[in-house]
């Protein structure tokens, strides 16, 4: 209550501060002052204690005195202490002198002076000054927002997190709403929470069903998420994101950049040059793929020039699910069969070789899959890197064999 009522909201100009808060302003402010004089009340402290210490010594050397006439106390016995009390008092009139050199009303004034001095900056000039500082550079007429109030008020668009609190309460109770896991995912992209944003859009496919722009979506959250690395999951959804729309540009440039962290950089140039081919020129992303394509030393020319690739892509594969069953059947089967023919007679096409191994997994065909791997792997038998190649198809084929069979 004492907070709410700093503003006055009626006028609008004037700040109404409470009793309550001025009362504890002001104890601050006592506190600090005397945290600052403390220190200058010990020279008076230690002149008190200089004349108590005098006064204990005078006692003792009036009992000393006593036990001597009394006898109970030897001669010199009682001689030797009064030197001993002597020399303390001798001690404690050096220290005091050293404390106090100089006139000693002259330095009674000079340490009131300094004391009031102190006091008068405690207690006015530095209240003044941070009330002046935080008029200039802080807020006092924005009123307070508790978190509880700013979770049940209206939000305002600019505080991100308060909006997103209530996605994720919304998407609790309701887990099947689909445009909800859509709208929050490139929200959490931009809050740097890549892994969630990976989740929503998976959530988003899940419900609305695949496309493109989800599944590259899913797969550059992937790649942020792995600080840049495009990981398997990450290609598989650029994949996919290509069979739906061959022409899905972030897919294309992705999937080049896994060739060239693979160590691929034909295979990247290949890509990025045919991507680079087809991009308009206006396009923003354009000066990207350029110099993506010059890092691995490839020309969009070269790659536009060159001959397609035969054969059944992801893509072709896809297109083929709007067909009826005995239609798509005969193309993707058909497909299938003329690539393994051309492969017989130009066993040295790697490409070729794993494009046919992706279609027998496509098409279920696991048996014909482990033979176009054994005569690819007899075609390359002195190609360390080719072998290598045919042995991440096979365990993602033995993945998405493995995958089916559970679903």
């Amino acid at each position: 209550m004492a907070y709410a009522a700093m503003l006055s909201p009626a006028n609008g100009s004037e700040v109404m501060i409470s009793l309550s808060l001025f009362a504890a302003f002001a104890l601050m402010t006592a506190l600090a002052a005397l945290a600052v004089l403390w220190p200058l009340s010990r020279v008076r402290a230690a002149r008190a204690a200089h004349d108590a210490d005098l006064a204990v010594y005078r006692d003792q050397l009036a009992e000393i005195a006593r036990d001597a006439k009394s006898g109970r106390l030897p001669k010199a016995e009682a001689e030797a202490a009064r030197i001993e009390v002597a020399r303390r008092m001798l001690a404690a009139d050096s220290a005091q002198q050293a404390a106090a050199t100089g006139d000693p009303a002259r330095v009674t004034r000079q340490t009131t002076w300094r004391r009031r001095a102190a006091a008068v900056f405690a207690l006015l000039f530095i209240p003044v000054f941070a009330a002046s500082l935080y008029g200039l550079l802080g807020s006092p007429r924005l009123p307070g927002a508790p978190l509880a109030e700013r979770l049940t008020a209206a939000p305002d668009r600019s505080d991100v997190a308060i909006l997103v609190r209530r996605v994720e309460e919304h998407l609790q109770k309701n887990p099947n709403d689909g445009a909800g896991y859509e709208i929050l995912a490139p929200v959490y992209l931009r809050m740097g929470r890549p892994e969630d944003a990976a989740r929503a859009y998976a959530e988003a496919i899940r419900i609305l069903g695949p496309s493109a722009a989800r599944h590259s979506s899913r797969g550059e959250a992937l790649v942020v998420a792995s600080d840049g690395l495009v990981t398997a999951d990450a290609a598989r959804a650029f994949t996919d994101a290509l069979a739906l729309d061959p022409n899905e540009p972030r897919s294309a440039y992705f999937l080049g950049l896994a060739a060239e962290q693979d160590g691929r950089a034909e295979d990247a140039a290949r890509i990025w040059g045919q991507l680079l081919a087809r991009t308009p020129a206006n396009a923003p992303y354009r000066p990207v793929v350029a110099a993506a394509l010059a890092r691995v030393g490839g020309t969009a020319s070269a790659a536009a020039a060159a001959p397609a690739q035969p054969g059944p892509a992801a893509a072709d594969v896809a297109a083929a699910a709007s067909m009826s069953s005995d239609e798509r059947n005969a193309m993707v089967r058909g497909m299938v069969a003329r690539l393994a023919e051309r492969l017989d007679a130009e066993p040295n096409d790697i490409e070729g070789w794993l494009r046919l191994v992706r279609a027998y997994g496509v098409l279920g065909d696991k048996d014909k899959a482990a033979e176009a791997l054994k005569k690819a792997r007899a075609a390359f038998k002195d190609n360390a890197e080719a072998l290598g190649r045919l042995d991440a198809a096979e365990k993602e084929l033995a993945a998405r064999t493995g995958a089916g069979e559970k679903g």
